[in-house]
């Protein structure tokens, strides 16, 4: 059997702590037969022959710039059917100035509303609010979230612009407060997938944080997502 190929690509902002993240997950990935590659910077994308041979992309990358031929190499290797993966920041909050890339992944982070500003400290958990993830009754069937329950969090939680075409899995609602200047909750994707070409996408918001991620359903989303994603046979 030919082994799997993971390529674990990670950088940008260091607030999201993209080796400590990602390192995270590098024993689960080899335990499932992957070999892994790590590489720290969107060059590799450009790799046309690197990028052929790789099963399944994690990217951990926030707020940070992609050449054109990196992107054209990381679109043509999901559109023939490498998977695609991250969380938070460092997939659905990556090269925001990237139009093709947003096309891509299908969805963009656009806020996470913060605390009451009378109790703000300047610090990160300005933007800490409890919420709930709530699964979708396709969230309820799918192999990524499947027999899962709805879970709270008190992190982040991700306002996202999106298309029509990705599938939600799980989805946080931000409900009016008398400080923020929408008028009625609004509901946000927070798992999605997405079929690009012959590959996977699958897009997990939660995750801020190594504390987050280390959360028992949020690892688990990640974990399966990992292998959803992953090239199938007749992608290959």
């Amino acid at each position: 059997m030919t082994q799997k190929r993971a390529l674990v690509v990670r950088g940008g902002w260091e607030g999201h702590e993209p080796v400590k993240a990602t390192e995270l997950f590098l024993p689960f990935l080899r335990d499932n037969g992957y070999v892994v590659r790590v590489e720290e910077s969107t060059d590799v994308y450009a790799d046309s022959t690197e990028m052929a041979d790789t099963d399944l992309v994690v990217q951990c990358v926030t707020m940070s710039e992609i050449t054109r031929e990196q992107l054209a190499g990381l679109s043509s290797a999901v559109v023939a059917g490498t998977g695609f993966t991250g969380w938070h920041g460092g997939i659905a909050d990556s090269f925001r100035a990237s139009a093709d890339y947003l096309h891509l992944v299908g969805g963009q982070f656009a806020t996470h509303p913060g605390k009451d500003p009378c109790e703000r400290r300047g610090e990160a958990a300005d933007n800490f609010l409890p919420h709930t993830i709530t699964f979708t009754e396709a969230g309820r069937e799918h192999p990524v979230t499947a027999g899962m329950e709805d879970f709270e969090l008190d992190t982040e939680q991700y306002w996202v612009l999106h298309d029509d075409l990705i599938d939600v899995l799980a989805t946080t609602t931000h409900p009016t407060r008398p400080w923020q200047p929408w008028h009625r909750p609004v509901t946000s994707p927070a798992v999605w997938t997405r079929r690009w070409g012959a590959g996977r996408i699958v897009v997990t918001t939660p995750g801020h944080s190594v504390d987050v991620l280390e959360h028992p359903t949020v690892r688990t989303v990640i974990e399966r997502g990992m292998l959803w994603a992953t090239r199938t046979a007749s992608a290959s």
